[in-house]
């Protein structure tokens, strides 16, 4: 373990390094964003408009057993923002595009297209690992803030079935009691994660041995690892950001 996170890390140290010395196609990390966060925008809102849905739905049904109705919306807001949307989107994109990457980034090293691009005097970091790492740090947090969004929505539509729970009544407590700072922190998790997916990500296409069956293993490793080390980041960073 010690040593695959050391290889991630120096991995992030040239891709770093890149990006400090301003060696980012502009096009290609366009391209990127498009393929992997505007791409992402229609799982990433059905999840959290489900989600949100059922998350809704239940805590209204508790909050009118235990009178305290009018914090419903608020229960809702505050767990999506700072757990759920996070969490769950960067889940949704390692799963949806960033097991693309490896798989792409793979079955370019089984062809020894990356072999090809070193014998052209071009860096794989820099031309392959780099525009993917700007796409994901950068569409992560506005398809999380998106998902937010859209996860209180779907809370709303479940909430408003409850007896005890009206528009107005969800609505108000919101702006009442959730903090500007909770969103703002669910938002800058997501950073931090986009970095993770794409580093692991890339990470295993790009070592991925050079035989076709080698790149679906290196893909179910790389969608694995992008789950385990997202909820250990989550931790992390939750202990961080909410110091209580």
């Amino acid at each position: 373990a010690l040593s695959y996170l050391g290889r991630l890390v120096g991995l992030h140290t040239l891709v770093l390094a890149k990006i400090l010395r301003l060696r980012v196609d502009r096009c290609l990390a366009i391209t990127q964003m498009a393929v992997a966060g505007v791409a992402s925008l229609p799982v990433v809102a059905a999840t959290m408009l489900l989600s949100g849905m059922v998350l809704g739905y239940h805590i209204a049904v508790q909050a009118g057993q235990l009178g305290v109705s009018p914090y419903a919306g608020w229960l809702v807001a505050e767990t999506i923002c700072r757990e759920l949307g996070p969490v769950l989107t960067a889940l949704v994109v390692a799963a949806r595009a960033g097991s693309a990457m490896t798989a792409e980034l793979g079955t370019m090293k089984a062809t020894e297209q990356i072999d090809a691009l070193r014998a052209l005097a071009t860096d794989p970091v820099e031309y392959l690992v780099v525009p993917r790492y700007v796409a994901l740090v950068v569409m992560l947090p506005l398809l999380t803030f998106l998902g937010d969004v859209i996860g209180v929505l779907g809370g709303y539509v479940m909430a408003v079935m409850a007896p005890q729970i009206n528009e107005s009544v969800y609505f108000n407590a919101i702006p009442a009691h959730l903090e500007g700072w909770t969103v703002i922190a669910g938002v800058l998790k997501t950073v931090v994660f986009g970095m993770v997916v794409a580093l692991v990500c890339c990470f295993e296409g790009i070592t991925c041995r050079p035989a076709s069956e080698e790149v679906g293993r290196a893909t179910t490793r790389a969608v694995v690892y992008c789950f385990v080390l997202v909820y250990v980041a989550d931790v992390v960073l939750t202990a961080i950001l909410y110091p209580g």
